[in-house]
């Protein structure tokens, strides 16, 4: 059997078609928007709307509040790579088991680490085992809370703890570390913002009075070749090292799910190889020319390791910080092209790196005015600014 060829311009219209930025994709139905994403990075709470507002011929910010917080068809959860991402309850379960889980039992070691620099606790696993029910019970009770509630309603849980930091030593109190574990545990889900929808600050509640019945326990292996599947169909082709990256694996279990999953080998433009799902080898065609202004972290900018496909090396510098953020991306039929950044008096600000033509740049210039009209009087700064955005600043 001829292993199929994927090329550059292929793999640039699977990118418009399966993340609905190119023209007839997009859809109002935000749950199938993060599915077809896999999920949304909201360790910058205004990435959620944005990223999802760029896929909706009709955005509202209210619509996708509503969609959070009053119906609950997404959820926002720690998973790979101990990042906060916003999922369906469905790819949540699934998250959970491929990742979550691991991640919530290295967090409770290194709690545990945290909690034996204080003299007055002597036992720290069972100090969080009964600090757990404690607060689980209060929770079923009252419904939602926030941290410092929490903090004010057992003055117990706020002893200090100490842990490293750049500089030194920072000492915090344990119940805001407890709360991270609960909520990595899948024990409780965070819920309305404390502010408005670009604070990063959350209540609480207990998963299982917002999602059914709770978190399903996966089994890991089964949960992961299932997540890989999902994760292949929006983003591949891609090389193994992508999925590893993406989904923070090992390279072991990397390998088996790509087995299990039945992943079909493909080649890429340079050579080398990549995976697509076992149903999707058919040809993608090329759709009509596109523009998308994505914010930063969006998962059309943060899914691949190697994006030299879509990203002129020259350019990464400006469009990614040292720790491997991306900043707000300006797209053209599946390559980016700029960015940008909202400047205190509302303007968005943006720079094209080439010479584009005069109809994508129009059109850039009509998206920048549609972005302009959905944040409206609304301000923010992205948490991880990258050096084209504060260069655009001045």
């Amino acid at each position: 059997m001829t292993t199929k060829h994927i090329s550059v311009e292929e793999r640039r219209a699977r990118l418009g078609v399966r993340h609905r930025l190119a023209p007839g994709t997009a859809t109002d139905r935000i749950e199938a928007i993060a599915d077809d994403l896999v999920g949304l990075h909201s360790s910058d709470p205004a990435t959620v709307y944005l990223s999802l507002a760029a896929r909706m011929p009709d955005p509202s910010i209210a619509a996708i509040e509503s969609a959070l917080y009053d119906e609950r068809r997404l959820v926002r959860h720690h998973a790979m790579r101990r990042t906060l991402w916003v999922m369906t309850p469905a790819t949540t379960a699934l998250a959970h088991g491929a990742a979550t889980r691991k991640v919530a039992r290295q967090e409770r070691a290194r709690f545990e680490k945290m909690l034996a620099t204080n003299e007055q606790i002597t036992d720290p696993s069972l100090w969080i085992d009964e600090a757990r029910e404690r607060v689980m019970a209060h929770l079923h009770t009252v419904g939602r809370v926030s941290t410092r509630s929490i903090g004010e309603a057992f003055p117990e849980l706020r002893v200090g703890i100490e842990f490293p930091a750049v500089g030194g030593v920072v000492v915090q109190p344990a119940h805001t570390r407890l709360m991270l574990l609960l909520g990595m545990e899948g024990r409780i889900v965070r819920g309305r913002p404390t502010g408005s929808w670009i604070n990063g600050q959350y209540d609480w509640a207990p998963m299982d009075t917002m999602i059914g019945a709770g978190l399903p326990e996966l089994d890991e292996v089964g949960a992961a070749t299932s997540l890989a599947r999902q994760w292949l169909r929006a983003f591949g082709p891609a090389p193994a090292s992508d999925l590893q990256w993406w989904m923070g694996w090992t390279k072991t279990l990397t390998a088996r799910v790509l087995a299990d999953s039945g992943a079909c080998e493909v080649t890429l433009a340079d050579g080398s190889s990549a995976w697509v799902d076992a149903d999707d080898l058919d040809p993608i065609a090329t759709p009509d020319p596109w523009v998308a202004l994505l914010p930063g972290l969006d998962p059309t900018i943060m899914g691949w390791k190697q994006r030299d496909w879509y990203l002129d090396p020259a350019d990464v510098p400006l469009m990614f910080d040292r720790n491997g953020n991306g900043g707000p991306s300006i797209f053209v039929d599946g390559r980016v092209v700029g960015g940008w950044v909202q400047a205190p008096d509302g303007e968005i600000r943006r720079r094209l790196f080439a010479d584009i033509g005069r109809e994508a740049t129009e059109a850039v210039d009509r998206a920048a005015e549609r972005l302009e009209s959905l944040l409206g009087p609304s301000r923010f700064t992205v948490r991880f600014p990258v050096p084209l955005q504060k260069q655009l600043l001045g």
